[in-house]
């Protein structure tokens, strides 16, 4: 694993340049669909109509070094926008990206091209007693973070990202509290395409906290992430696989691949449907097969 901890940004390094930015500055708008990649963990990539690329929480490991959640470094990819939703190790791998602008917990609106996005800032979940690992009493009972609010550690608030572009608002939850106030609702409004944290353990949502959130949101499209992947995530993580989720939904869909195209009519046509990418994401992962630290298949 590389060690990047002390070395801090290191775009200085990096042979890209923002020119792709600097001609959309003053480029026609675009029509087409919106594309949708997953990275394993919290990552997504969402493709513009007009090519722009944005890249939200690349993950790393854990910066103490004793254990793990990943097999391996989050790739260096590039991208125009690099986006966090809060500062935890599995949301906050800025440094991995080749970005031209970074918005690392942005609250208020940011517009660009043919995208606008909204930081709303609220609390990270602090109450984990519905998990299988209650890891947040844990924290409390172990360290000496406080992550209650109003008075949490900076770790423990998070800002809700609402992408809107190509006529969908697609909004990336993060590991927010299930239970914001209603003015967090009021501003969030309709909501075509929630990402929401949702896994076997039940490690950030409880499932029931999920169907309260699909009540408010009504999203046209739900789909999970923050959950275990058998090539991408170690078990040390405690994360569980989406598949008992997924199994209740009444409408739901696999994908066949590590992205998905968008269009606005089509997702307008969905009530609800639960798009899960699974066990694809939009990358090689290396071959660990021969590695010390293999992990057998569940």
């Amino acid at each position: 694993m590389t060690d990047q901890l002390d070395e801090g940004l290191w775009a200085w390094k990096q042979s890209e340049n923002n020119n792709r930015m600097i001609a959309r500055q003053q480029a026609a708008p675009a029509e087409g669909p919106v594309r949708l990649a997953y990275f394993g963990g919290s990552a997504f990539r969402i493709t513009t109509p007009s090519g722009l690329t944005l890249m939200i929480d690349p993950w790393r490991n854990p910066p103490w070094g004793t254990w793990n959640w990943y097999l391996f470094d989050f790739p260096e990819v590039e991208v125009d926008i690099g986006l966090s939703t809060h500062a935890h190790f599995d949301h906050d791998a800025l440094h991995r990206l080749h970005a031209s602008t970074l918005l690392d917990r942005l609250i208020g609106r940011y517009e660009f091209a043919d995208v606008a996005i909204t930081g709303i800032a609220d609390k990270h979940v602090s109450d984990t007693s519905h998990a299988d690992v209650d890891w947040a009493g844990l924290t409390r009972k172990l360290t000496p973070m406080e992550t209650l609010p109003p008075d949490n550690w900076r770790s423990f608030d998070n800002t809700l990202l609402l992408i809107e572009t190509g006529g969908l608002r697609i909004l990336h939850w993060g590991d927010n509290r299930p239970d914001p106030s209603p003015e967090i609702w009021e501003r969030l409004g309709h909501v075509d395409v929630a990402l929401l944290p949702i896994d076997g353990s039940q490690h950030v949502l409880g499932y029931e906290q999920i169907e309260t959130i699909r009540d408010r949101l009504r999203p046209r499209v739900i789909v999970p992430h923050h959950y275990f992947i058998w090539n991408v995530t170690h078990r040390a993580s405690t994360l569980g696989p989406p598949n008992d989720w997924m199994a209740g939904q009444a409408r739901r869909q696999w994908t066949t691949s590590g992205e998905v195209t968008l269009p606005a009519d089509w997702v307008a046509q969905q009530d609800g449907l639960a798009l899960c990418f699974g066990e694809h994401v939009c990358f090689d992962p290396p071959d660990l097969t021969q590695a010390a630290d293999r992990q057998d298949r569940a």
